[in-house]
């Protein structure tokens, strides 16, 4: 086997789309209509704009790039979709795409071999964990009409966005001091016997925060509530269990007990957007679905995909695509497990540096890969302006320099909660917020860390009206 070495799309590109190319001459040639001739000089000019334009975009691409939750696709991902484009299969029907029908088949035992789902489960990608969501919830309210939804106060707004679309009250659980989904409270709304539905969010898209699973599942089954896990961001450190805190790890050990799951493929499976999928554990909810369509489903008597999801059409490259980079990266701890770990260990790295810091201070202890921190200041107002502040700073230099972050808003009762106290001259403020989601995160924390401190001493500095000296 060769020494392995990184690639690049453009290394990929030309050999697959050669090969997709023979497969497609197997057919015969014909003749493009002339509706469909274009001008090669007009392309060009159109494609040079195009790259000017996608230049006015933050760097997601890149290490120094630890904002939002943005990370690139693999080459093999980019390349195996595609490749899959130019034939263009459609997972509604095994009619539409009967090759990509068997690897989406593929991928989702993978899925559920991971999550430790049982044979019996029911499941597809979708377009999103957006859509992945609103499919567990509708299955939710069918089997528990008239019920509402449970969900954290930190939890994704997918939920109660979709609750208002299906009909469905959705209820907020405060959190406690590590951004977790409070049992006490959840206890109580419980009691009133108005929940149908428990989500458990499993690294929430904030702070990265793990509802504790194991401690839900008890009271859902006392109460007679389904639970939900929403994992679309912290699904795959299901691979990396020796990685998480002894607790975290508890109660992703639980996901197997849980009625639904939702994953997002394309946050940290090294997917392009969009690529979400949603699991259930029973196949009898297959009665929810009950639907006809006697103009897709005629070349095949086995199950179709499009009788078992929300969505209609959804591009068979996008299975395609997923099926590569399982089959390079598999969903175990020395395939996968290796590009996810040093993200985590990168957050508990900065969480380190940070704890010893005079500068900043840690708002949380990070679960997975997100970590958040704040400049040692004073009050509310000069909290927010200066973390503003750094924000802006870090991005404002030449591109090689650049460092892009992001912020988080939070309330002084919950510095509070967290043993941070602040004058309260303001309702809330930002803080400092990093995802740490790329393997070459690990490597860079240091220096981040390094330039974070000197732009939050001048950041104080400017705020206190001193002339920085750093």
């Amino acid at each position: 086997m060769a020494q392995k070495r990184a690639v690049s799309v453009s290394e990929l590109i030309p050999g697959i789309v050669e090969q997709i190319d023979a497969i497609k001459a197997t057919y015969g040639s014909w003749e493009v209509h002339p509706s469909l001739h274009v001008d090669p000089d007009k392309v060009q000019s159109v494609f040079a704009e195009l790259a000017d334009r996608l230049d006015d975009n933050f760097p997601f691409f890149h290490p120094q790039y630890a904002g939002q939750m943005l990370k690139p696709p693999h080459p093999v991902a980019v390349a195996a979709y595609t490749a899959t484009m130019m034939l263009n299969p459609n997972n509604h029907s095994i009619d539409g795409g009967k090759a990509t029908t068997l690897m989406e088949r593929e991928v989702l035992e993978q899925l559920v071999e991971m999550f430790g789902y049982n044979d019996e489960y029911l499941g597809h990608l979708t377009w999103s964990g957006t859509t992945a969501n609103l499919e567990a919830l509708w299955i939710g309210r069918e089997i528990r009409p008239n019920k509402a939804i449970a969900h954290s106060k930190d939890s994704h707004y997918t939920h109660s966005r979709m609750g208002e679309v299906l009909g469905v009250p959705t209820i907020s659980i405060p959190t406690d001091d590590r951004g977790r989904m409070d049992l006490d409270s959840l206890e109580t709304v419980l009691k009133t016997g108005r929940i149908g539905t428990i989500v458990a969010t499993l690294g929430t898209t904030g702070l990265g925060a793990v509802d504790p699973l194991a401690d839900i599942i008890p009271l859902a089954k006392q109460y007679d509530a389904r639970v939900h896990v929403d994992t679309a961001y912290g699904g795959f450190f299901a691979l990396i269990p020796d990685q998480l805190d002894e607790d975290t790890a508890r109660h992703y050990a639980a996901i197997p007990l849980s009625d639904s799951i939702v994953v997002d493929p394309h946050k940290h499976g090294l997917q392009p957007y969009g690529c979400g999928a949603v699991l259930f554990n029973d196949q009898s909810i297959i009665e929810y679905y009950k639907h006809d369509s006697p103009y897709t489903y005629f070349a095949s008597s086995d199950r179709h995909f499009g009788e078992i999801q929300l969505e209609c059409s959804r591009a068979g490259a996008s299975a395609a695509a997923l099926w590569a980079t399982l089959k390079v990266f598999p969903l175990n701890r020395s395939g996968l497990g290796e590009v996810i770990a040093p993200g985590r260990r990168a957050a508990k790295l900065w969480h380190s540096l940070v704890s010893e810091s005079e500068i900043l201070q840690p708002y949380q202890v990070p679960e997975l890969d997100i970590f958040a921190y704040l400049p040692r200041v004073h009050a509310m107002g000069e909290l927010d302006r200066v973390s503003h502040a750094i924000f802006e700073m870090a991005a404002d230099t030449d591109r090689p320099q650049q460092t892009h972050l992001a912020t988080y808003v939070v309330t002084p009762q919950q510095l509070a909660n967290r043993g941070i106290r602040l004058r309260e001259d303001a309702s809330s403020a930002r803080i400092m917020r990093s995802v740490l989601m790329k393997p070459e995160h690990e490597p860079l924390v240091p220096e981040m860390h390094h330039h974070v401190q000197m732009w939050s001493a001048r950041a104080i500095d400017r705020e206190l009206g001193i002339e920085s000296n750093v």
